[in-house]
């Protein structure tokens, strides 16, 4: 199936998409900051630039968009254009070597979905505040 979006119309859209500051994250990252959790966010220093730092607990959480990062992605990546598949299969990947970086450098990981976020967000930050404890 060929894209309906011209070469440029589609380049447009996709810079619409934000990379950092998402509304999953900007949600999460007010319920922790209510629950009395300081953080640092999007640390480029480490790697996969995480979205939320506990730098004393070295502690990184991952905010992961449901489409972007392949969520359930078996059941639902035959419908796509081999581009998008592949693409969301190398990010799949970068992400799994981000948390092996991580977790070689003494840091432990969170990785959440959007869908988390919206649907059991104390849960979510049940999750990451118990994350933090020893």
């Amino acid at each position: 199936m060929a894209d309906r979006l011209t070469k440029e119309q589609r380049s447009a859209l996709m810079g619409r998409v934000r990379q950092k500051d998402t509304a999953p994250e900007l949600a999460l990252r007010s319920a922790l900051h209510r629950r009395g959790l300081r953080f640092r966010k999007n640390v480029k220093g480490l790697p996969g630039s995480p979205d939320i730092v506990f730098v004393k607990a070295k502690l990184a959480v991952f905010v992961d968009g449901d489409f972007w990062h392949g969520r359930d992605f078996d059941t639902w990546k035959e419908k796509l254009q081999p581009f998008w598949r592949a693409k969301i299969e190398r990010n799949i990947e970068r992400d799994a070597r981000n948390v092996e970086d991580l977790e070689a450098l003494g840091w432990r990981v969170v990785r959440v979905w959007e869908k988390e976020i919206k649907k059991e967000k104390d849960s979510v930050v049940d999750k990451v505040a118990g994350a933090l404890k020893p």
